[in-house]
């Protein structure tokens, strides 16, 4: 028998960690040299944090914590794609850190 108490408390704790994930995914991608592991990234990003926080705040035992993470996972997908355009893009990222180091080593060569 499906347990709805169970699944509703899943669906909420999943709720929470989407933001906070979707946010660490969208501050920390810039640092990959890629964009192609940035799914893989935010799926593990989403099941250790499950994890550690249901280690930390809950009573839920390790398998149900990985089903946490993957909802989650989920559900910080359908947060960025409501986002999309609020947040900056992979590429959005990179290209700004291109021009931040033009600018520096062009005042860095005026400087001189």
């Amino acid at each position: 028998m499906l347990n709805i108490d169970f699944l509703k408390t899943t669906l909420i704790i999943s709720i929470v960690l989407s933001s906070i994930t979707c946010t660490l995914v969208q501050k920390t991608k810039g640092l990959f040299k890629s964009s192609e592991y940035i799914t893989i990234y935010s799926l593990l990003v989403n099941l250790v944090t499950s994890i550690i926080f249901c280690m930390s705040f809950t009573n839920i035992d390790f398998p149900n914590s990985l089903w946490i993470g993957l909802f989650s996972f989920v559900g910080a997908d359908s947060i960025y794609k409501t986002l999309e355009g609020k947040i900056s893009s992979y590429s959005d990222i990179v290209n700004s850190k291109k021009i931040t180091i033009e600018e520096d080593n062009i005042i860095n060569k005026e400087d001189r």
